[in-house]
């Protein structure tokens, strides 16, 4: 096992929200310069600029998973990881012909930008990437299982947008082995109040829109290798449990 440093949960220029300033190279770049093992690009309802910073990463030795954090049904946001480049893209085109098809307003809500390899502007995206789809939780797990990847709630313990706060309690019937915390501080009160959670590993990401937000590797996860499979792998075994397929 080797211990990787890592900030999961990442976005870009695409998403609305996001500064212009985070393209796909900034983010490798500042992720290098901090000395982060592993990060991932989680747009909302886009893995857009995924090729891009995957190729950026890959200059600066930094590991880069294909992502994005997508809005359920319900408003939920879930960060959802895959593997490979091609599995990323067709989730994306999957969650892209299930979102509100509400035009974006570049005036009030922002530009939606894509990057090219060479990180230039390539093209923007028409209708408004934080709008919720017509994707359940429910389900969602086996959904992105079988696109080869992973589902985490995030920031579990923030007051909007969150599992808990949109539902009010974890499903009994949840599938999820990983959840994400925000403020770590939280995290007895939340098992105290949600036991589901004494079996996941939890993770702790940025969620950050500004190159400066981005986690210092103060935060490891164990894994096989430094490779995206071995990553999720990890994300995918419950608590307690050999990380080792073997």
């Amino acid at each position: 096992m080797i211990s990787l440093t890592y900030d999961l949960h990442l976005h870009s220029c695409l998403s609305p929200c996001g500064d212009e300033e985070m393209t796909p190279w900034n983010i490798a770049g500042m992720a290098a310069v901090l000395g982060l093992d592993v990060i991932a690009l989680t747009d909302h309802n886009s893995c857009k600029n995924c090729p891009a910073l995957m190729a950026a990463a890959e200059e600066y030795g930094v590991l880069a998973i294909p992502g994005m954090e997508l809005t359920t049904s319900e408003e939920i946001h879930a960060v959802c990881l895959f593997p490979h480049l091609e599995e990323a893209m067709d989730f994306d085109h999957y969650v892209y012909r299930r979102l509100m098809p509400f035009p974006n307003n570049e005036a009030i809500f922002g530009r939606q930008l894509i990057r090219g390899l060479d990180d230039e502007i390539s093209g923007s995206v028409p209708n408004l990437l934080i709008n919720s789809t017509e994707i359940s939780f429910e389900g969602l797990w086996e959904l992105v299982l079988s696109y080869g990847g992973i589902m985490f709630p995030a920031h579990i313990d923030k007051s909007s947008n969150s599992l808990i706060a949109s539902l009010g309690q974890i499903p009994p019937d949840s599938c999820f082995t990983t959840a994400e915390v925000k403020n770590l501080k939280t995290l007895h009160q939340l098992k105290k109040d949600h036991p589901y959670l004494e079996n996941c590993r939890i993770i702790s990401n940025s969620d950050a829109h500004y190159l400066e937000h981005i986690h210092q590797p103060n935060l490891t996860l164990l894994a096989e290798e430094k490779s995206a499979e071995a990553v999720i792998q990890a994300l995918l075994t419950p608590w307690g449990q050999p990380l080792s397929k073997g």
